[in-house]
């Protein structure tokens, strides 16, 4: 064992050094940033030498040794950083800086490691809880996830802890002589004293510093994990997308983004579209499409994107919404149905959010896709906007026609040189009781939905031609396929079609009220022309079966909820936000006090008019108030209640003290003493010890032999270690309060 080992709190500071070291790991574990080798050995050499802790042995590792193992550390440290950590940054947005962020990592790792298990002195343990912050402030650059604020938080409660330690033991250090065990029950007493003093500390410093976060004012936003941290890459919300890339996609469960609604929106069509495409060339989806819009925003920030009010001169529902993305490298731009108007951080490289507003700029193309421009979100972008979810009228819809513009004829009509021509036979057959394209496009939409199937599995559809295996043989695939389908038997009925795609909505959060929508809600659709009438979405996919029910899933939306608000309140707080906060505290403020004085206002008002009503109907007793009025003034001006409120308070003091040998007791009845003998003009000068002010009073025959007892008894108590004999003291006491005052 090290010297230090009978210096007190040693195994209250040991306990709390080795949690703040695996709290301090498992935060960097928990990021999810770390390859697995890392992330499992590191935990488990810290376990392993808690378990050499707890049973007491001593530190494995010499201090020479360690110190050299750390040198020669720094010669692998380039091939880590060229080949090993390059490797495992492969998939990364920026390959060398995440390489290099992941081999200092492993350094740091490596160091903390080696400190915990040549551990010997108190200046060990400091460089150690050094080191263990180090790793909190990495896990900070990797990821603002609300994981890392629960470990952030047990982090700081060891971390006072620790210190808390440190400090005892050292005081302990230089004094003359070095503290012995002690008694077991006194240790754990004085231990749980030091747990209660560290969680009070912590907890007064989370509180403290939630203030100072929201008042201090904010200069800069976005954390440096934006651009270093791995992105969840969608390939297929682009403008050229090849058949089966929404599949990969939909593997995977992340959430992609948040959309805040306040209420479920009531809509059976509602989807997040994003990109619409419109040449398919039997395997792959594009837009040729190059010109596109730019969109600036106004003074407010607002970029205008549609100004009308509806399809074919009809309204449709308005919905106003946020919605929180995040990064998936696309320059796609996800919104309920026809966007009208969007504000938001488009920009990515303001110092401020109102500052980034001001700077972003939309594109637009005839899909009416909306494009950021010139970047892709490589970072978390928070936007509001509002949308409208158009009307569909079916008998203006079935008396369309087929008068199509020339644009929307030559753009949405085009078919593969190489489809197979049971695709148009087939579109004919399953729609030839209809009587005109939007009967039609009705028709297929349901045969599909009705006799084929879903599934993710699609080896069996790798042939030259992935729709005709998928409506010929295989039938069953997933939405990609149905939309792609659907569009081009529609074109081949001469209807003008196109694939779109984006996500469902998503698990609605009541607790929050926002959509949580996930990558394996991405999406594929069909949106058909009908003159007069415009685009109308149709989905043949069949739909899915329903998400989890039960407790399980339940606490996941209150998750869900605190990871919206520490988004919204914390990674995405900014000056603007600031501002906004300030001003509708002081507004509460404000209605608060108005409120509140409206209503003492009227409880005064009904007193008063009780009063009146009540003095009328007892004429006789009108007298009864100025009575009470002076009877009060009188028990006030002759002290009477603070005579009455020191005696309950004295008993209550000496209530909880009651026993012969509490010394305590000696002390509250002498200093009761001391009061009833100021108020008979007897005062106790500064400096005057208890025998001297007996001595005083020794020409007083009615209170000196009572005070000089009394004196005698509480010096013994309370200087000579005799029992406290608290029934006499009482009685002397009793008997100074009835004694006649001097004239």
């Amino acid at each position: 064992m090290p010297e230090t080992a009978t210096l007190p709190a040693d195994r209250f500071y040991r306990t709390a050094l080795w949690f703040l070291v695996l709290t301090a790991v498992m935060t960097l574990v928990g990021t999810g940033k770390l390859d697995l080798v890392t992330g499992v050995a590191a935990p488990v050499l810290v376990l392993y030498k808690g378990y050499r802790w707890w049973r007491e042995y001593p530190p494995e590792l010499p201090q020479k040794f360690a110190t050299r193992l750390v040198v020669g550390y720094l010669f692998l440290f380039p091939i880590d950083l060229l080949f090993v950590s390059r490797m495992l940054a492969a998939d990364t947005g920026n390959l060398t800086l995440f390489a290099a962020m992941l081999a200092s990592v492993h350094f740091l790792l490596f160091v903390t490691i080696i400190r915990l298990y040549s551990l010997a002195t108190d200046r060990d343990a400091l460089f150690l809880a050094m080191l263990a912050f180090t790793c909190v402030l990495a896990s900070a650059v990797f990821t603002v996830d609300t994981s890392f604020l629960a470990f952030f938080l047990i982090f700081l409660l060891f971390a006072v802890a620790v210190f808390v330690g440190l400090e005892l033991r050292r005081g302990a250090s230089g004094t003359l002589f070095t503290p012995i065990d002690t008694d077991p029950r006194r240790e754990r007493r004085f231990n749980r004293a030091l747990s209660l003093a560290a969680l009070t500390v912590a907890i007064g410093a989370m509180v403290c510093g939630s203030v100072l976060f929201f008042i201090f004012p904010r200069f800069s936003a976005g954390y440096f994990a934006h651009a270093s941290g791995q992105l969840n890459l969608m390939s297929g919300f682009t403008d050229d997308v090849e058949l089966g890339a929404i599949g990969e996609i939909k593997r995977n469960t992340s959430v992609v983004m948040r959309v805040q609604t306040g209420a479920p929106i009531k809509y059976a069509m509602l989807r997040w579209r994003g990109i619409a495409l419109s040449h398919f060339d039997g395997r792959r989806w594009s837009t040729k499409e190059k010109g596109r819009q730019m969109y600036q925003p106004d003074a407010d920030g607002w970029i205008i994107l549609d100004d009308r009010r509806g399809r074919g001169g009809r309204s449709g529902e308005r919905v106003e919404f946020v919605i929180l993305l995040e990064p998936i490298a696309s320059d796609a731009l996800f919104a309920p149905a026809r966007l009208i108007r969007v504000r938001g951080n488009f920009s990515g490289d303001a110092n401020t959010y109102a500052d980034s507003v001001r700077r972003s700029y939309l594109a637009k193309d005839s899909t009416e896709s909306i494009f950021l421009n010139p970047i892709k979100n490589t970072g978390q972008i928070r936007y509001q906007g509002v949308s409208m979810l158009p009307m569909v009228h079916s008998d203006e819809a079935n008396n369309a026609g087929t008068d199509y513009p020339g644009e929307i004829s030559d753009a949405y009509l085009q078919l593969p040189s190489n489809l197979d021509p049971r695709i148009p036979d087939f579109a004919r057959r399953i729609t030839a009781s209809a009587r005109n394209p939007y009967a039609k496009s009705l028709a297929m939409e349901n045969y599909l939905r009705s006799n084929f199937s879903y599934s993710l599995n699609m080896t069996q559809n790798a042939g030259a031609d992935p729709l005709a295996q998928f409506l010929f043989k295989s039938k069953a695939g997933h939405c990609e396929y149905f939309a792609s389908s659907m569009a081009v038997m529609l074109r081949t009925l001469g209807i003008p079609s196109r694939e779109v795609n984006g996500f469902l909505p998503g698990e609605y959060n009541n607790v929050a009220g926002d959509y949580i929508v996930r990558a394996s809600d991405a999406h594929s659709w069909v949106e058909a022309y009908f003159p007069g009438t415009g685009w109308v979405t149709f989905d043949p996919t069949p739909p899915s079966n329903d998400g989890p029910t039960g407790l399980l899933s339940r606490l996941a939306l209150y998750v869900d909820w605190f990871q919206l608000t520490w988004n919204e309140w914390v990674i995405n707080y900014d000056f603007a936000r600031q501002t906004t906060l300030a001003r509708n505290v002081g507004q509460l403020s404000t209605d608060w006090k108005e409120a509140w004085r409206r209503k003492l206002q009227r409880a005064q008002d009904r007193l008063m008019g009780w009063l009146t009503l009540w003095q009328v109907q007892h004429p006789s007793l009108r007298f009864v108030v100025p009575i009470l009025l002076v009877a009060g003034l009188l028990v006030l001006r002759m002290h009477w209640l603070r005579v009455f409120l020191n005696s309950i308070g004295f008993s209550f003091r000496t209530g909880a003290l009651e026993g012969r040998a509490n010394p305590q007791m000696a002390s509250r009845l002498y200093r009761e003493l001391l009061r009833i003998l100021e108020k008979r003009g007897f005062r106790r000068r500064e400096g005057e010890t208890p025998k001297e002010f007996a001595a005083s009073l020794i020409m007083q025959p009615a209170l000196g032999p009572a005070v000089t007892e009394f004196t005698d008894l509480y010096a013994e108590a309370r200087f000579g270690g005799t029992a406290c004999d608290t029934f006499r003291l009482r009685a002397l006491l009793e008997q100074v309060r009835r004694t006649p005052r001097s004239r």
